[in-house]
């Protein structure tokens, strides 16, 4: 969807200081530009271990990132659930939707991604074009703002 050059200039553009993430098959190709651009690259080995790690680096001060793919979303909901209900800390999660953009591909990660979000009650949007970039910052922003969660889901 977008170049690592790309992803990177909006990074730089949103002020996000870390990046914490499991690396997947799309956003995995980010890794050199990320690697390169940003001091701060945190790899967890599981997805769960992202969520508490966002909390602390925000009641710091920092302005992380949660990347990871809606399957390790799947597998992190119950630490999710405890940041964004329990502790109400306004984390951002920009969540690969595996296969969202390959119909012809039978997989219940590209169909949950959505209706997730929305049972969960979080502010999320839908990056489904490669010109949505600027869309991200838009977004993570307003959330920013409002002190609230939010999540970016984007198509893969």
């Amino acid at each position: 969807m977008f170049t690592g050059a790309e992803i990177v200039a909006v990074l730089k553009e949103m002020e996000i200081t870390h990046v914490i993430w499991v690396p997947d098959s799309e956003m995995g190709k980010w890794e050199p530009e990320l690697d390169a651009a940003l001091a701060q690259m945190v790899r967890v080995c599981r997805e769960g271990e992202a969520w508490p790690l966002a909390v602390g680096l925000t009641v710091a001060g920092s302005r992380p990132l949660v990347m990871m793919q809606t399957t390790g979303l799947f597998e992190s909901g119950d630490a999710l659930r405890h940041v964004v209900y329990d502790l109400e800390v306004p984390v951002y999660g920009l969540i690969g939707a595996r296969n969202w953009l390959k119909p012809e591909i039978q997989d219940s990660a590209a169909a949950y991604a959505e209706p997730l979000m929305k049972a969960w009650g979080v502010d999320f949007i839908v990056i489904d074009q490669a010109n949505q970039a600027q869309g991200l910052k838009a977004h993570y922003s307003s959330c920013r703002e409002a002190g609230i969660p939010g999540f970016a889901l984007m198509a893969e």
